[in-house]
């Protein structure tokens, strides 16, 4: 885990990889928290049995937005960022989905440092995230994400 501090601390990182999460599996009972959460009780989440005979998987998957949920989480495992004043998840420059990430399966977070900015004292940076999926050649993401860090003077 890298541990970073400062403006300048992250900026040392600038177009290098930062590192990879451990894994995480991501079971049924999760799944259907989420579907709850979002209103997206799709079968080919929600209904094990209909997906083991109607999917192209034969069995439920995670929907695609649980997996980018949990980019913050797995973010915390190959960072760690102190003397804050406030951080804010900013948004996503660029999102895609690669591969369905089958029920029980485990999915760990790459991330690199693209490019980070001063904005009068606010650090902007821009993390390209891959998630991988466990013996899976394929990742179910890749994208650009920001974060807002606001360090302590």
């Amino acid at each position: 885990m890298i541990k970073i501090s400062s403006h300048d601390q992250f900026a040392a990182y600038l177009g290098k990889e930062l590192g990879t999460s451990t894994w995480y599996q991501i079971n049924q009972e999760q799944i259907n928290k989420f579907a709850d959460a979002t209103l997206d009780h799709q079968w080919i989440h929600t209904n094990p049995e209909k997906a083991a005979t109607d999917s192209p998987f034969k069995t439920t998957i995670a929907h695609g937005y649980l997996t980018l949920s949990l980019v913050p989480y797995l973010w915390q495992q190959i960072a760690e960022i102190s003397k804050l004043k406030m951080e804010i998840n900013y948004g996503i420059e660029s999102l895609k989905f690669g591969q369905a990430v089958t029920v029980d399966s485990e999915v760990r977070l790459k991330a690199s440092l693209k490019s980070i900015l001063n904005l009068r004292g606010i650090t902007k940076v821009c993390i390209e995230v891959v998630l991988e999926i466990k013996d899976q050649a394929k990742p179910a993401f890749t994208g650009e994400v920001l974060f807002l860090y606001h360090f302590e003077a």
